[in-house]
């Protein structure tokens, strides 16, 4: 077992006034609150209760910035009862783009921002905001994508470029620069993107990073880029601002990251002390994405609505590329069981939680906060159902969300 760690101690038990939630009679089994009710201190953050609205790209940016639509997506779920709800991948620079209609992060896009921060508090939620750099993904937008290491798409049919050291550090304070604007916007917390194989998860993979130089190589060598985003971004917002991290514990490709490298990588991280949290996640948009989701896949919708330059690479390689995973509830927990014996720090529990006893179970194996995507998009006020003494959700983990993020992600059964 981790040996308790005083400074994340000293975060956590800080505030003393915090609710713990028992004057919600509602949210209360045999007198005491139900796990998911119960508040908790993340770091500066002081949310009341363990659910947090995972980032699921939402496919509604108007010209690369906020519309009343995204304001809505993210205002509805705050109004059903979620602590934080998180504002998918926010591109670090135009270049950081993986998809088409994503939000970038520039000045121009502040108020817009602004707006929807004020949105979500007015229903007593906080806020957070994912920052990302697509990296090997943003093939599928047909621009030429960047890598640790060259290396050839199949699904985009295209070589990838490998990263310059003046782009690396090019990039680092594109994070950093991208974390004051949602800062000054009024985010209470910012998501560092580490995986789901997006730029700071390929430097990740041993598979993907193929580099000899200080990014590359021993796992210090490849968790560099990854260190050095969250040092930036933490000196770049004033203390009151959350900094997590969205960090793979196994990228479900052979030969890519895999627990004995991420647990290493997350103690890393936590030795830094620049993170409040850690959300655990895995699966690559790039080599395995169903290995995140699992369920059912989609492959007829997919192959409908992935970008015109994707199409040819889809025919031929969809049906190997969307691979099919069985549904069960908390898919992920048995692989975050590890980090939970290896780190003190806060830790956020991801993947198929669509019932009120996986939260209190969560709870009780020491999680701070879990959180929840596909689960919500099905049912927005899905907690005040569980206040009520509902056990589960409506998902059916067919997924067919999963191509709606090209026309505004949805779940297709509440258009019923």
């Amino acid at each position: 077992m981790a040996v308790s760690h005083p400074l994340w101690h000293a975060r956590l038990m800080a505030d003393s006034t915090i609710d713990d939630g028992t004057d919600n009679p509602d949210a209360t089994t045999s007198g005491r609150p139900q796990a998911w009710a119960t508040p908790v201190r993340l770091g500066p953050l002081k949310l009341r209760n363990r659910v947090i609205k995972a980032a699921t790209f939402e496919g509604r940016c108007e010209r690369n910035g906020v519309s009343d639509s995204l304001v809505e997506f993210h205002r509805e779920v705050a109004a059903g009862g979620v602590a934080m709800t998180t504002l998918a991948f926010c591109a670090v620079s135009r270049d950081a783009r993986g998809a088409p209609g994503e939000l970038i992060l520039t000045p121009e896009a502040v108020p817009g921002l602004r707006r929807l921060a004020d949105a979500v508090h007015a229903e007593g939620a906080m806020v957070a905001a994912q920052l990302g750099h697509a990296g090997a993904v943003a093939a599928g937008i047909g621009v030429k994508a960047m890598s640790p290491s060259p290396f050839f798409s199949p699904l985009a049919m295209q070589r990838t470029r490998g990263l310059e050291d003046a782009e690396i550090i090019s990039i680092i304070d594109d994070f950093a620069t991208g974390s004051g604007l949602l800062a000054d916007a009024g985010f209470d917390s910012l998501e560092l993107h580490f995986g789901h194989g997006y730029l700071v998860s390929e430097f990740l993979s041993p598979k993907l990073n193929k580099r000899t130089d200080r990014w590359g190589g021993s796992v210090e060598a490849r968790a560099r880029f990854a260190r050095e985003i969250t040092r930036a971004v933490r000196e770049s917002v004033k203390p009151e601002v959350g900094v997590t991290a969205k960090l793979n514990m196994d990228d479900g490709a052979r030969g890519g990251l895999w627990l004995q490298d991420s647990i290493r990588t997350a103690r890393l991280l936590e030795a830094d002390g620049h993170l409040d949290a850690i959300e655990l996640t895995c699966g690559s948009s790039l080599q395995n994405p169903m290995y995140l989701f699992r369920g059912e896949v989609p492959l007829d919708e997919m192959s409908i609505a992935v970008p015109k330059v994707l199409r040819p690479g889809f025919k031929v390689a969809g049906g190997v590329f969307l691979k099919e995973y069985p549904f069960t509830e908390a898919y992920m927990r048995a692989p975050a069981r590890q980090f939970r014996e290896a780190l003190d720090m806060p830790l956020i529990l991801l993947g198929g939680i669509n019932r009120a006893d996986t939260i209190e179970q969560a709870v009780a194996e020491g999680f701070e906060a879990v959180a929840m995507g596909r689960a919500l998009l099905r049912d927005p006020e899905l907690l005040a159902r569980f206040a009520k003494g509902d056990e589960e959700g409506l998902c059916t983990h067919c997924n067919k969300c999963m191509p709606s993020i090209y026309s505004g992600t949805r779940c297709v059964l509440r258009d019923l």
